[in-house]
């Protein structure tokens, strides 16, 4: 089995993360995607998350496809950081082969994850292009950090079966819906 696990706030959730996860369902060939909606991203300020049972029941809604579960894993385990919620389901699940999806503007921001080098060596990484970050992103710290350890867009089809740590930048059709936006426009905690 060859699962994505893409992790984050969906704050609101949105099209724009239903729009990576078909890509990187189609891309990876993977199997499945779980969505990880977190209880909190240690990076961001809280004060204008919406509660998580309404993320989760928003992300469901939006995510309209059988191969993508909508999960509140991070908070049933008490975890905080992705480094954890990985090592977690890697440690309870060995047979399957997991990928880290985050998007280019993530990337950017890597380098200022707790033990982002812990997760490049946990489960390789997707990076989907996104609107503002083509060029930038794949320059960024962590991806300077972990350059050697990036594989070719042509062997995305292969990158589930990698052993990490292993990441692809991936270019195509982007999004340029954001949370933020969303929530500037519609009022602070608009599901």
């Amino acid at each position: 089995m060859r699962i994505g696990l893409y992790g984050g706030s969906f704050n609101p959730a949105h099209e724009g993360h239903r729009h990576v996860c078909l890509t990187a369902l189609r891309r990876l060939r993977l199997d499945r995607i779980w969505w990880l909606v977190t209880p909190g991203n240690p990076l961001k300020d809280r004060g204008d998350l919406a509660p998580l049972d309404e993320r989760a029941a928003r992300a469901r809604a939006v995510a309209r496809d059988p191969r993508i579960t909508v999960t509140t894993v991070e908070a049933e385990i008490g975890s905080r950081f992705t480094r954890d919620t990985l090592r977690f389901l890697v440690g309870r699940r060995p047979g399957i082969r997991f990928v880290w999806i985050m998007g280019a503007d993530s990337l950017a921001t890597f380098h200022r994850w707790k033990g982002f080098g812990d997760i490049a060596a946990l489960v390789p990484i997707a990076v989907i292009d996104r609107p503002g970050f083509t060029l930038a992103a794949p320059c960024a710290r962590a991806a300077s950090v972990l350059g050697r350890y990036r594989v070719p867009e042509r062997d995305a089809p292969r990158l589930a079966s990698m052993i990490p740590p292993a990441w692809i930048y991936l270019h195509g059709p982007r999004s340029d819906l954001s949370s933020t936006a969303i929530r500037r426009t519609a009022g602070v905690n608009a599901p």
